[in-house]
C-alpha cells in the first residue's frame, strides 16, 4: 500500500533551510532603472522580519537569483544572510553547491520561486512555495501558494507557515508581545 503524499504542513515542518528567489518573490518583479542605468528594487520590511524570525527559530535562509545587483548584496548583508548566489544562470547547480556548503539534504530545504527558471530547484526540494502572482506552471507545481503577491508579503507568509508548522510561531509571538524580541527590524 502506497503512503499518502505529504501535506504542505508536513513538508514545511521538515524545513531547515529556506531559499528565496529575489525578483518576483522578495520584490514585486518590477525593474526600475535610473538615468545612469542603475537598477532599483523595493523590498517589503515584513518579509525581511519574517526571514529574521526564521533564523531566530533555527531555520537558515539563502538567496538564489538570476540577476546580480548591489542592492541585493546590501539587503542580504543587512539581513545577515550568508548564503547569497547572484547572477546565477543555473539555479539547480547553485542549489547543489548550497547543499554541499550547508550539509543539508534537498528534503530539508524549502524554496520560494515565481517563474520557470525556479522550477529546476522547486522540483528538488522538500517544500516548494510560490507567491500568488507566480506563473501558472509554477503554481501548479508548488506545494504551497501564498495569498500575497511577490514583494508584498508573500515571503512573510511562507515564513509564518514554516514557523507554525514547526510549532515555533506562538513562542516567537509571545516574546514579541512581552517586549523580549529586540533588534529584529526587517
Amino acid at each position: 500500500m502506497a503512503l499518502a503524499p505529504a501535506t504542505a504542513t508536513e513538508r514545511a515542518s521538515r524545513v531547515k533551510l529556506m531559499i528565496f528567489d529575489v525578483d518576483g518573490v522578495l520584490t514585486d518583479g518590477g525593474l526600475l532603472f535610473t538615468a545612469e542605468g542603475d537598477t532599483m528594487k523595493g523590498f517589503n520590511s515584513m518579509d525581511g522580519h519574517g526571514m529574521k524570525l526564521l533564523r531566530q527559530a533555527g531555520i537558515e535562509t539563502a538567496l538564489i537569483t538570476g540577476r546580480k545587483s548591489g542592492i541585493v548584496a546590501a539587503r542580504a548583508k543587512e539581513m545577515n544572510i550568508t548564503h547569497v548566489y547572484q547572477g546565477v544562470q543555473d539555479k539547480p547547480q547553485a542549489f547543489a553547491d548550497l547543499l554541499r556548503q550547508t550539509g543539508m539534504t534537498a528534503e530539508e530545504c524549502g524554496y520560494m520561486g515565481d517563474d520557470w527558471v525556479d522550477l529546476g530547484v522547486m522540483l528538488k526540494v522538500g517544500f516548494a512555495a510560490a507567491p500568488a502572482n507566480s506563473h501558472p506552471e509554477v503554481i501548479a507545481r508548488a506545494h504551497w501558494v501564498s495569498e500575497a503577491r511577490g514583494g508584498h508579503g508573500a515571503a512573510r507568509e511562507v515564513c509564518d507557515t514554516l514557523l507554525r508548522a514547526q510549532h515555533k510561531y506562538e513562542a516567537l509571538l509571545a516574546a514579541a508581545c512581552s517586549g523580549e524580541q529586540r533588534g529584529l527590524v526587517g
